[in-house]
């Protein structure tokens, strides 16, 4: 062969060499090009791993990390008040592109930094403002709404026809949860005792204990908790009354709590879900998809199912109430009945006939 004829030969490969590889490389860099979005998550003092609230929170957005892969996230727990500013700013300097502020108790905290950060994106759960900033998403759960189907379990399963709310802290959101509570049990037993009582903590175990366990001796035999990290101390005076041979129930809020804490599986009748982590998932995907809803607030209730009673009900709530609760839930997602969600309200509400 003709030395020319070679070496034209092999430039030829070459070229449709480079031509495949430069293909190759274009077709790598566009599924690579996705831009990495960047999200920060603050708790609230009940900490990341409070089995309810903040944990929920927290699951959303991890469940977005793993599904959509170019988000990077990093959550930091709060501790005190004092902390959540200082939290949400060391987000902002970390380079967060969206911020989430866990709690209504974060919203003036939230509301500075946002007004400092207009370029930057927010989202607080629980809260909304009377003049909603621009880049601030509000999510808001209608608890008064699942509260109301754990008081007609409630009232159907007691023996003594006196069941407890331990509430966090006191205020309007801890106040809808027990409203609801109020009306539910109220409509199924309307001489139905229901003492409604606070910690004033979303973390302190040993109150929670305290507290549930006075409720106990004094024949609340159906205590609900909506107050994160403390109704763990609600499981544990359950768990010790029930082994001295007294029949109580506690219920659970937020996830399915006898599935996050199975050690107190056998005490937990239900768990109201409230689907934070649906919420924050959302967001999050809204944040990837150049859809950020900044300056709304979104709604979650019986309706958009971002409220609820958890699956493992059925373990312990027989077929018969349960089907009475669902009658309560279509009427209300219906619109047939509008639960109060405040507890002046609630103490007279009438729930029409269904």
């Amino acid at each position: 062969m003709n030395k020319k004829k070679i070496v034209a030969g092999i430039a030829s490969f070459l070229v449709v060499a480079s031509i495949f590889a430069g293909c190759g490389s274009s077709t790598s860099s566009q599924g690579s090009s996705a831009k990495t979005v960047k999200i920060g998550l603050s708790t609230d003092e009940g900490g990341l791993n409070d089995k309810s609230f903040n944990q929920a929170a927290d699951t959303g957005i991890k469940k977005a990390v793993k599904e959509f892969g170019n988000i990077n996230y990093k959550p930091i727990e709060s501790k005190k008040a004092d902390d959540y500013q200082p939290n949400l700013q060391a987000l902002i300097d970390n380079g967060s592109d969206l911020v989430f502020g866990v709690g209504y108790q974060m919203a003036d905290a939230l509301q500075t930094i946002a007004n400092k950060y207009p370029d930057k994106k927010f989202a607080i759960i629980d809260n909304a403002y009377d003049k909603q900033p621009k880049n601030v998403e509000s999510l808001i759960f209608k608890s008064q709404e699942g509260s109301f189907l754990m008081g007609v379990i409630a009232a159907k399963e007691t023996k003594t026809n006196k069941i407890g709310f331990i509430g966090g802290k006191q205020g309007d959101l801890i106040d809808s949860f027990a409203a609801g509570y109020i009306a539910g049990a109220k409509t199924i037993n309307p001489s139905i005792d229901v003492k409604v009582v606070y910690a004033d903590s979303y973390d302190d175990t040993a109150k929670g204990k305290e507290l549930a366990t006075t409720l106990y001796n004094d024949g609340y035999d159906i205590v609900y908790h909506a107050a994160g990290g403390v109704g763990i101390g609600v499981f544990q005076a359950a768990q010790a009354i029930k082994n001295s041979g007294k029949a109580v129930w506690a219920i659970g809020v937020d996830q399915d709590q006898a599935v996050t804490v199975p050690e107190y599986k056998d005490v937990i009748l239900s768990s109201m879900l409230k689907r934070v982590d649906t919420a924050t998932y959302d967001v999050a995907k809204d944040l990837k998809d150049g859809k950020f809803d900044g300056g709304k607030v979104k709604t979650f209730g019986l309706k958009e199912d971002g409220v609820g009673y958890a699956p493992s009900t059925k373990d312990h709530v027989s077929k018969d109430i349960l089907d009475v609760v669902d009658k309560y839930k279509k009427a209300i997602v219906d619109g047939k009945i509008v639960v109060p969600s405040k507890i002046e309200d609630a103490k007279k509400f009438v729930a029409p006939t269904i």
